[in-house]
C-alpha cells in the first residue's frame, strides 16, 4: 500500500470515530449504527456495576449495540472526546486503533460521572467504507458525582 493511500485510510478512519462519538452525543441513532459493522463486537464488561456479569455488558451485532447503548443514554447528556489515535493498518481492508478518551454524563437525578480511559478497536471496510468492526472501553479513572435524587 502506498503513502497516500494508507493516509487517506487513517484519515478515514479518524473521520470515522469522530462521527461515532458525535452521534452518540446528538442521539443520532442511525448515523451512529452507521459506524459500525453489522457482526461488529462492543465489549463494555469492564464498566458492568458491581453484582452485574461482566457478560451482560458485550453487546454483539450492530443492532443490539445501538439499542443498547440508546436505551442507556436516553435521558443523559454525553460529551465524548477521542485523542491521539494510534492506527494500524494490518491489510487493505482491515486496520486497529487505540483511542485516549474522556467521557462526561450529566444523569436525569443531577448527579454526573467523568471517566478517562481507551478505546481499542478493529476496523474493517465494507463496500468502500471504514467501519467498526469491534470495540473494547477500558477505564484508568472514573469519578462519579450523586445527584439530588441519589
Amino acid at each position: 500500500m502506498d503513502a497516500a493511500t494508507r493516509l487517506e485510510a487513517i484519515e478515514a478512519i479518524k473521520a470515522l470515530k469522530a462521527r461515532y462519538f458525535f452521534c452518540m452525543d446528538t442521539k443520532d441513532w442511525a448515523g451512529f449504527s452507521a459506524v459500525f459493522a453489522e457482526d461488529c463486537v462492543m465489549d463494555m464488561s469492564g464498566e458492568a456495576p458491581d453484582g452485574v456479569d461482566p457478560a451482560v455488558m458485550v453487546f454483539k451485532g450492530r443492532e443490539h449495540i445501538v439499542g443498547a447503548i440508546s436505551g442507556a443514554l436516553a435521558t443523559t447528556v454525553t460529551i465524548h472526546h477521542g485523542h491521539m489515535p494510534i492506527i494500524e493498518l494490518t491489510g487493505d481492508e482491515s486496520a486497529t486503533g487505540i483511542w485516549a478518551m474522556e467521557d462526561i454524563f450529566y444523569l436525569p437525578d443531577g448527579g454526573h460521572m467523568e471517566g478517562y480511559g481507551h478505546y481499542r478497536e478493529q476496523y474493517r471496510k465494507v463496500g468502500g467504507q471504514w467501519q467498526i468492526a469491534h470495540t473494547t472501553v477500558t477505564r484508568l479513572h472514573k469519578a462519579s458525582i450523586p445527584g439530588a435524587g441519589a
